[in-house]
């Protein structure tokens, strides 16, 4: 079950990983995206807020690839139906990052303890 939930965060990353690789940045970002999966695995409260970190830092590099699309494809006078999609995945990693607030990763990764 831990790791079910864990599945939305691993999604998230791969496909920002993705992202990065498409539009030629460099393989350092995608190493990094690759690590932070890794980092999961490590059951600390510092690996959970980063994860929790990058997937907003994620977020909003959706909504910077978003806007500078919507704006390209409408000054181009094409449709700007992407919205819907990134608008969609955006979403879906800032949610990613909530998964971290359920009982159960709370406890997994110690963030209930003070």
């Amino acid at each position: 079950m831990k790791v079910m939930q864990l599945i939305p965060v691993v999604i998230s990353l791969l496909v920002l990983g993705a992202h990065f690789l498409r539009y030629g940045w460099t393989f350092l970002f995608v190493a990094v995206v690759v690590l932070m999966v890794a980092v999961l695995t490590i059951h600390r409260p510092w690996a959970a807020r980063t994860a929790q970190t990058a997937l907003v830092l994620g977020f909003l590099e959706w909504l910077r690839t978003l806007f500078y699309l919507a704006n390209a494809r409408f000054d181009a006078g094409q449709p700007v139906r992407m919205i819907v999609i990134l608008g969609a995945v955006a979403a879906f990693t800032l949610l990613s990052a909530l998964v971290f607030q359920t009982r159960t990763l709370r406890r997994l990764y110690g963030l209930d303890q003070r």
